[in-house]
């Protein structure tokens, strides 16, 4: 067993607020109430200790993707968790059934192993007229069988499934995975106002990435994100890389929908963690430049290259967000989401030892999963 290790003297982040000067005990895999005398303490005066960011939208990262064999899989967990995203879900992006079906299995024995939360289904029951990077030729309506097909094929670890549900079988397919205990997400969707109200009421409770692939706020015609940000049922994702919304975006989001609504996403794609080049997404090519993921054929946003601790950096520094607020759309909020908050998403007692070591320019320094390091701090 491995001593008990104190992090000391850090600005400590807890469900209550921030402690200044504060104390993490941690005790094998588990956050500790208190210490031995004979513990291992490690001053990171100077710094900030954060719950381990949980991610509800991730196609992949470091060259590797979701869609890809174990191996792949493996990687861009990795790269996400040198990120400090220590709890994830991996997204598939719309493909032939059977294929989405044999990969879910594939990664249900990740999930069932802990390395990952479970499976996102982004497509492919989403709108032609708001595809995104979604190959238009495979999507299909929502049709509670099939939708249920993917459900089976997770054995249990299906998370969420993003659907528009407008299209015929929209609305049984959310009841259908509200039954389940599934995420039904609301996004890629063409609705108007009320067909998204109507799938609020059936049993929906996120929407996929904000303001994306969906209608524009209207005066006239509110569309879905006026629907979505009013109900106090429905967690809204945002991708905060500085290309997907604007600040204003932002702001107008957490406004409206408060801190305990929000959750940040990365929505990555292969290219998080490397670099500009070029890219696979599911069947359709990607080019990356400067950062900006985007098809070759079209044009399109296609998914990002972000990983957690550059947005926790952006909306601290660049949107002025409070930390705690931050600290809540990176990690509590998603945790509570999936029904994890009693293992993770805070630094509690009891809870996962699961942490983010920031500096003072909240630059990442440290990734604690489960009670070993994944990026050393080295303090010295």
């Amino acid at each position: 067993m491995a001593p008990t290790m104190v992090l000391a003297g850090a600005r400590v982040v807890l469900p209550t607020g921030v402690v200044q000067d504060g104390r993490v005990i941690v005790d094998g895999t588990r956050i500790a109430p208190t210490a031995p005398a004979d513990a291992e303490v490690i001053d990171v005066t100077g710094h900030w200790v954060v719950p381990g960011f949980v991610d509800l939208h991730n196609h992949g990262g470091g060259g590797a993707s979701f869609s890809g064999p174990v191996d792949d899989v493996l990687k861009a967990i990795r790269t996400h968790r040198r990120h400090g995203t220590t709890t994830l879900v991996a997204s598939t992006v719309t493909d032939d059934m059977d294929f989405l079906a044999r990969q879910a299995g594939l990664l249900s024995e990740l999930a069932e192993q802990g390395d990952l939360a479970g499976i996102h289904f982004e497509g492919p029951f989403i709108s032609p007229c708001r595809k995104g990077a979604h190959s238009e030729e495979l999507l299909r309506d929502p049709d509670p069988a099939e939708v249920r097909k993917l459900i089976d094929a997770a054995r249990g670890q299906a998370r969420m499934v993003t659907l528009a549900t407008e299209l015929p079988g929209g609305i049984d397919s959310v009841r259908l995975l509200a039954e389940h205990g599934v995420i039904a997400a609301v996004g890629h969707t063409d609705a108007t106002y009320e067909q998204t109200v109507a799938a609020i009421d059936a049993g929906a409770t996120v929407a996929t990435h904000l303001f994306n692939a969906m209608p524009a706020l209207g005066h006239r015609s509110p569309g879905p994100i006026a629907a979505l940000l009013q109900d106090e049922r429905v967690t809204v994702e945002l991708i905060n890389d500085g290309t997907h919304l604007h600040p204003a975006a932002l702001e107008l989001a957490f406004h409206h929908a408060g801190a305990e609504r929000v959750a940040f996403i990365t929505d990555a794609m292969d290219a998080a963690g490397i670099g500009d080049g070029r890219y696979m997404l599911g069947p359709l090519e990607v080019e990356v430049s400067e950062g900006v993921a985007r098809l070759v054929e079209g044009g399109s946003i296609a998914g990002s290259t972000l990983t957690l601790d550059r947005a926790f950096k952006r909306a601290v520094t660049i949107d002025r967000l409070p930390v705690e607020d931050v600290v809540a759309a990176l990690s509590a909020n998603p945790a509570r989401l999936l029904g994890m908050d009693d293992r993770v998403g805070s630094l509690e007692p009891g809870k996962d030892a699961d942490l983010v070591l920031l500096d003072e320019a909240f630059d990442l320094k440290g990734v604690m999963r489960r009670g070993a390091w994944v990026v050393d701090p080295q303090l010295g």
